[in-house]
């Protein structure tokens, strides 16, 4: 039997009614770019996340981008980061003119090493981004008491990791933002590109609003030189429906995790996922580590 490593069949097909309902309200609205179906998903996202605000974009990446505009990084900066990630984060640094320094991580669960994080910390360092992989959150406590006793700011790149928390708090909501992609294959699909910022910052939220609409104030009025980086109403509408299945869906997926860890267990040769007794693990990707990669495949 050939099981495919992604199938989104059985995530749409239960709710293939009720998603179709929804894009021929988004049609008959005309509300495509942004608009109503976009902001209901923000508010709900948002209080998922038990942030105050949720500020919907083109892109994860976009998400990265636009939140390090905020903070006002440019040329001169760096932005500590991990290597062992997307291209998507070094990316979104570089964007901006920033320098990406890299620090090593945590060998058993796959986040950033504290006491790298420590080392690498220089004059020029405006922000530090850990990224939550495979859908388990970084260690966070020590990360932002080292930031907090420097004053720079902690990026979550939470785009393996919806609905994954550390000592109870959700991703998204344990630094100074969040950043989340929507990607079709992530635990929370959208159907195409989509992206998110979560934050408890108003006023780097009101920032990201301007910049991801062309640093528009109001129609016509740009105060800054910004992007199109919105989300599409189709995408909001889709992902309003989705959000309130992810919670179920991730206990499904710790569900399956566990049974793999048991049949997987007595296997000389694989390391199995660790979980951290601090954090809820969401299993965007359950991976494996074999010495002889190629060969194992």
């Amino acid at each position: 039997m050939k099981v495919p490593f992604l199938d989104l069949q059985p995530h749409h097909d239960p709710l293939r009614g009720e998603i179709s309902r929804a894009i021929e309200d988004v049609i008959d609205s005309g509300a495509f770019a942004g608009g109503r179906f976009v902001e209901e998903f923000e508010a709900d996202f948002a209080q998922y996340c038990d942030c105050r605000h949720a500020i919907a974009v083109g892109s994860g990446t976009d998400a990265l981008w636009l939140v390090l505009l905020g903070l006002g990084l440019g040329p001169g900066d760096e932005v500590i980061t991990v290597p062992n990630s997307f291209i998507a984060t070094a990316e979104a640094i570089t964007f901006t003119g920033a320098t990406p320094v890299f620090v090593d991580v945590d060998e058993r669960t796959y986040g950033m090493n504290p006491e790298a994080l420590s080392e690498a910390i220089t004059s020029r360092t405006q922000a530090i981004i850990p990224v939550h992989l495979f859908g388990q959150t970084a260690d966070m406590d020590p990360i932002l008491k080292i930031a907090a006793a420097h004053g720079i700011p902690v990026i979550e790149d939470a785009a393996q990791a919806h609905g994954a928390e550390y000592k109870g708090k959700r991703a998204g909501a344990l630094g100074e933002a969040g950043c989340f992609s929507f990607y079709p294959g992530k635990n929370l699909g959208a159907f195409g590109e989509g992206g998110a910022v979560t934050t408890n910052d108003s006023e780097l939220a009101e920032k990201i609003k301007v910049l991801r609409d062309h640093g528009q104030i109001r129609k016509y009025h740009h105060a800054v030189v910004g992007w199109n980086c919105r989300m599409d109403g189709i995408q909001g509408a889709v992902l309003k429906i989705k959000l309130p299945h992810l919670d179920r869906s991730n206990h499904l997926r710790a569900s399956h995790a566990a049974r793999y860890d048991e049949a997987l267990q007595e296997i000389d040769g694989l390391s199995l996922p660790v979980r951290s007794a601090d954090a809820k693990h969401v299993y965007h990707v359950y991976a494996i580590r074999v010495r002889e990669r190629e060969e194992f495949m």
